[in-house]
């Protein structure tokens, strides 16, 4: 009786074996299959701006490139103004990025505070604006008194607070065992000791997770630039981008050689131009993947 009920275990066990390794072999296809959806159009963009100009307007490229030339990056760097938008765009994400986190973190951390004066009624303050903003010319009206047009400060005053990041961050420092402020309040720390000592170096993923949406947001933000600047030394690679691809055809015949066979075309300054802005933030990106979901997972579900 007992062989009979070991060898029915060890069927069953085959069985369940049998079905995991097939659920896993489906899963593992799924996945690679979206995989390459997913990073197909990356790759294309790349392959397309170092082929050959005409078999890329023909089609002909799409899974290697063909006739590889860097023509397309050493005509596109001749593109007036180039290296100062992407100084601009550089500065603008680093700088505002570090300052978002700051004051976005920071009040975050008053708002974890019972004894705060007001508390409630300040935070729905806050969140309320999520919801509902004075609108586009109000917020223009506001920035130009405070004399922000045409000052590298715009791209970062307006910015400093952003809600939807300080309820993330509220939240995770609320699920901080509480044990570690009291016993340093205890040791005469005051606000500014705790936060910077304590509780800022405790919240890694959710304040690189953070500085990951406030990056791209920096990165690829040009609506910013149309509103507020007319001097050309603050404009931004995305804007610049955006400027190019509003005049394409001018462009071309901007940054053409005289060759007729090497000219880039239209297409080729999209491409290109679309490359140099995407490749920066995807290279960072993976240094912060790893804090991604671990951060959104803590300062979405409180406790």
């Amino acid at each position: 009786m007992t062989v009979k009920v070991k060898e029915t275990a060890v069927k069953e066990t085959a069985k369940w074996e049998k079905g995991d390794l097939s659920f896993n072999l489906v899963t593992g296809f799924i996945f690679m299959l979206f995989t390459l959806i997913c990073v197909y159009p990356f790759y294309y963009l790349l392959i397309c701006t170092i082929s050959d100009r005409q078999l890329v307007d023909f089609g002909r490229v799409i899974l290697y490139p063909i006739g590889i030339n860097f023509r397309n990056y050493v005509e596109i760097f001749k593109v007036q103004n180039l290296g100062n938008a992407a100084f601009i765009s550089t500065i603008r994400t680093i700088f505002g990025t570090a300052a978002n986190v700051l004051f976005t973190s920071y009040l975050a951390y008053f708002f974890t505070k019972q004894n705060m004066w007001g508390r409630k009624f300040w935070y729905r303050s806050v969140v309320i604006t999520m919801y509902f903003s004075a609108g586009l010319i109000p917020e223009y009206l506001n920035n130009r008194m405070l004399g922000l047009t045409n000052s590298f400060w715009v791209y970062i005053i307006p910015q400093l607070i952003s809600v939807y990041n300080l309820v993330l961050v509220k939240t995770s420092i609320e699920s901080m065992p509480p044990d570690l402020e009291e016993s340093a309040f205890l040791d005469g720390a005051g606000y500014l000791s705790r936060f910077f000592r304590i509780v800022l170096p405790l919240q890694g993923p959710i304040l690189a997770t953070v500085a990951l949406f406030t990056a791209v947001r920096h990165w690829n933000d040009f609506f910013t630039t149309k509103l507020y600047i007319t001097n050309t030394n603050l404009y931004t690679l995305q804007y610049l981008l955006y400027e190019l691809l509003q005049q394409i055809k001018a462009a071309a015949e901007q940054i053409s050689s005289e060759d007729p066979f090497a000219r880039i075309t239209p297409t080729g300054i999209r491409l290109t131009l679309t490359a140099i802005v995407t490749i920066p933030i995807m290279v960072v990106y993976p240094f912060i993947q790893r804090f991604y979901v671990k951060g959104i997972m803590i300062g979405a579900v409180k406790g």
